[in-house]
């Protein structure tokens, strides 16, 4: 079985008997030891726990899949890094995440936890106390942030589904250097219970996988209300795995233009101009007001995140990823009027996005402005002036984000042989649209999670 196998054909394959779930898990584990020194993909790697559970036998629809999280989600007996040094000190979990549990009553197997940007405050997937998760496409260069580490284990083949967790894009941004396909529920659809928080007005949790069925199965296997999480809404699942062959047909479908073309590197829009071309989306719309709902995204986030965090910041400076304190830092000295002034826009930025989903089911927009930069890169050119990296890449996510909206990442190939991602994003509670037109790119070819060609 290659390792590029979908968690859709190894469920098939171990249901069927045609391979055991032992034998899955074991080569699992020898490409996870074998490849994690040159990806830095895993910080914690749970062989003993996998094997017993594979040995047990594994059924459901996701029987026998290896899967890995996020570090910041809790795992019985491994304390819950969130890619820190402080927490290193903490006790260990003494129960799983709902999610975790979720996953393996589907019959899912979990092999360890991932690499992280600290606190996941970092578009980049580098980590100062772990060192960088790498992308599997070029080694040298980024997996993005802050879910690093759960791009690097997908794309580089090592776990066919990880976890990642999606504030302001962390699970967007490594879908679209790595190449994968990656799910941001509706806010409140998932339940975070058992997540390490960074700003609870904004967290998602969600899947990446290498294929559009792949991601609905987890996507599945992980709903269902959870009283534990105060923002968990007491909604009836809504599987969608069964609509995918619905596809496209018949959806309004348009482009993200304005804000969202403004600063896109030319492989960005070229993807995004392919995608439309395919659906044969003709229209753009323009969001209002996308730049002020970025910047209203930044001081939310950065106050609620300071708020979070203040005791640490008093007491363990110096254990800080420095980048990571001074924003930090920064959040808790924001005037308590621009926090309103934000609160205060996004209500109205939502309502006015709510509107706009009335006259159309998806609107198509870049993930990313490039392809992925290279680890320990400062700068990038952003519409013709050069700006910071780090707090850039996330231009087009966070606005999204800042209003709890449903949105799937497609990959897509580009001429520099590297991989960029469009996000297609729907009305809350329409994950079923979004996973439908991935499902319809994927099959017509225009979106393919591309396999690495390194040698490692």
């Amino acid at each position: 079985m290659s390792p590029f196998t979908s968690a859709t054909d190894i469920a098939a394959s171990v249901s069927s008997g045609r391979t055991s779930a032992t034998a899955v898990v074991d080569a699992c584990l020898e490409r996870i030891e074998r490849l994690n020194p040159v990806l830095n993909a895993f910080t914690t790697v749970l062989a003993d726990r996998a094997k017993a559970k594979a040995a047990e036998g594994r059924s459901g629809p996701l029987a026998g899949v290896p899967f890995a999280v996020k570090n910041l989600i809790d795992i019985a007996g491994v304390p819950t890094l969130a890619g820190s040094k402080i927490n290193r000190d903490h006790p260990p979990a003494t129960v799983d995440a709902p999610l975790v549990a979720r996953l393996e009553a589907a019959g899912a197997i979990l092999v360890g936890a991932l690499n992280m940007g600290e606190y996941a405050y970092d578009f980049t997937g580098e980590n100062v106390h772990d060192g960088p998760s790498r992308n599997p496409h070029d080694t040298t260069r980024m997996a993005g942030g802050s879910s690093g580490g759960s791009g690097s284990a997908v794309g580089g083949g090592l776990v066919p589904l990880a976890l990642g967790s999606d504030t302001n894009g962390s699970i967007r941004v490594p879908a679209s250097f790595c190449g994968l396909f990656g799910l941001k529920p509706t806010y409140g659809r998932l339940p975070r219970t058992g997540g390490f928080p960074f700003v609870s007005s904004l967290d998602h949790l969600g899947p990446f996988a290498r294929g559009s069925a792949d991601l609905a199965l987890a996507y599945d296997a992980m709903q269902g209300y959870d009283p534990a999480d105060p923002v968990c809404v007491d909604r009836p699942p809504e599987p969608v795995s069964g609509l995918l062959r619905k596809g496209a047909d018949g959806l309004r479908i348009v482009s993200a233009g304005g804000y969202f073309r403004s600063g896109a590197s030319p492989e960005a829009l070229i993807a995004l101009d392919a995608v439309a071309a395919a659906l044969g989306a003709t229209r753009t719309v323009t969001i209002p007001d996308a730049r002020r709902a970025r910047s209203a995204a930044y001081i939310i986030s950065t106050t609620e995140g300071a708020a979070l965090h203040l005791e640490r910041l008093r007491t363990r400076p110096d254990d800080f990823d420095a980048d990571v304190r001074d924003r930090l830092i920064a959040g808790a000295l924001v005037p308590a009027l621009a926090v309103v002034q934000a609160q205060k826009f996004r209500r109205w930025f939502r309502e006015e996005m709510v509107r706009l989903f009335q006259d159309v089911d998806a609107i198509l927009a870049p993930a990313t402005p490039c392809v992925a930069p290279l680890i320990g890169q400062k700068t990038f050119v952003l519409d013709g002036v050069e700006m910071p990296l780090r707090p850039n890449i996330g231009i087009y996510t966070q606005p999204i984000s800042f209003i709890g909206l449903p949105v799937v990442v497609i990959p897509i190939p580009t001429s520099l042989g590297l991989p960029i991602g469009v996000q297609i994003v729907t009305a809350p509670w329409r994950e079923d649209l979004a996973l439908r037109i991935a499902h319809a790119l994927e099959s017509s070819g225009v979106a393919k999670a591309p396999i690495p060609t390194l040698e490692y």
